[in-house]
């Protein structure tokens, strides 16, 4: 197999025979899989390439990239920057034959890229419109109820910089706790602990208003607080 940092994909490399004496050619055959191709390189002395089977690329630095197929030789001349491989479509063997200089045959460069060797960007999936919580919750029954909260109390209200969204939450909580609004307050737990309310913070929130707003609505919101703490993620450590 041809070395990774040499190659892109799988190339297997076959040498017919290597420089003796005081020759200084070498020869091998090179198959590769689809769409795998070298790195750019170039060669001191030269190469030649003659493609045996399939079809390839071939592609000199700033310039076009051509198609090679079958029969086809190439003349990649001293020093010149370049790649080759297979097609997207097709495998491709080619005969290589090159001399080294100094015992080097070639120089290796970088990889060539995806979009060097021709191969489009995967399409991204357009991400999916966010569906706020009221909507969720009111859109479909109370489409102007669920706007309003929306526009009103999260966009506006809440957003106001005269409390800080984490007073905003302990105040929230609290009211909920002591009108047993246990829907409501299921998701404001949730809410509190993203705007950096502890959860011992709320534990201890819910037994201080339960001398205030009744036992039973504290024993309600500690039921509710323990179904969210197991549903959701504990927040990190601020």
């Amino acid at each position: 197999m041809g070395p990774a940092e040499r190659f892109t994909g799988k190339v297997s490399v076959a040498p017919l025979f290597a420089a003796e004496g005081t020759s200084r050619v070498s020869a091998a055959h090179v198959t590769f899989e689809p769409a795998a191709r070298t790195a750019w390189h170039s060669h001191p002395v030269g190469q030649h390439l003659h493609v045996i089977r399939g079809a390839g690329y071939v592609q000199f630095w700033g310039g076009e990239r051509r198609k090679i197929t079958q029969g086809d030789v190439v003349w990649i001349p001293p020093g010149q920057k370049h790649w080759h491989g297979a097609t997207q479509e097709a495998s491709m063997t080619h005969l290589s034959v090159q001399e080294h200089e100094a015992g080097e045959t070639a120089v290796w460069m970088e990889k060539v890229s995806d979009a060097q060797y021709g191969i489009a960007p995967a399409p991204t999936t357009p991400a999916a419109p966010q569906i706020s919580r009221a909507q969720q919750l009111m859109g479909a029954t109370a489409p102007k109820l669920a706007e309003l909260t929306d526009q009103l109390l999260y966009a506006d209200i809440w957003e106001r910089p005269e409390l800080s969204k984490r007073d905003r939450s302990l105040i929230t909580v609290s009211a909920l706790l002591a009108m047993n609004r246990s829907d409501q307050l299921r998701s404001h737990l949730a809410l509190a602990q993203l705007n950096g309310v502890s959860r011992t913070e709320l534990s201890e929130l819910i037994t201080h208003l339960a001398f205030y707003a009744g036992w039973p609505s504290a024993v309600s919101a500690t039921s509710v607080a323990k179904e969210v703490f197991q549903n959701t993620p504990a927040p990190a450590a601020r």
